[in-house]
């Protein structure tokens, strides 16, 4: 579906589900296969979450101005991601809107995968054996944010508590099929 995406990045709107934009100077594609769901809703929350890494935390922002290519926001197994090849940060589309999830913790998930490309972009190896200590990095930027950030103590507490686990733990491996299979069914249940 990605790759899907990024060859319609350039196109104009193929499919009624894509749209791009662009927030605070980054490119933005969402992909809202949820009719339920209003893509000005996830816009107004990505501008809100964005404003909040620009002010709070300036450095990290300028920085993600130039290591994300764009923000994708669509269906996803977790709540955010960082494809390097495509230099893209995923945004998941219910997390983005769902009103149990302050400003906060949106900001927090993006300004993660900003940490996640600012490694990758300084020649950092993408194997898994050094995913811990790279997820451990990220987590130490959210807890930055989180304790700068008005509303930011579940960013802190969650971030702090994922510190503390194993390297399995916080590095999980993920079956791309089970968590498609998952969303699937969560999607059909919603509409």
């Amino acid at each position: 579906m990605l790759s899907d995406l990024i060859r319609l990045f350039g196109k104009r709107r193929p499919d009624a589900r894509v749209s791009r934009h662009l927030v605070r100077g980054i490119p933005v594609v969402v992909n809202n296969t949820r009719p339920d769901i209003d893509t000005n809703d996830a816009l107004a929350r990505l501008d809100r979450t964005l404003a909040l890494i620009q002010r709070y935390v300036p450095h990290h922002f300028r920085h993600l101005q130039r290591d994300f290519a764009f923000i994708l926001v669509e269906r996803f197994a977790c709540r955010g991601a960082y494809f390097h090849e495509q230099k893209a940060c995923l945004v998941e589309l219910t997390f983005s809107v769902n009103p149990a999830f302050s400003d906060a913790e949106v900001g927090a998930t993006i300004l993660h995968e900003a940490m996640h490309a600012r490694l990758h972009n300084l020649g950092f190896p993408l194997e898994m054996e050094d995913r811990a200590r790279q997820e451990r990095f990220c987590r130490r930027a959210e807890i930055e944010f989180g304790e700068l950030v008005p509303g930011g103590d579940r960013v802190v507490e969650r971030a702090t508590l994922t510190l503390a686990q194993s390297d399995e733990d916080v590095a999980p491996v993920i079956d791309p099929r089970l968590a498609a299979r998952r969303i699937a069914e969560v999607d059909r249940e919603a509409t």
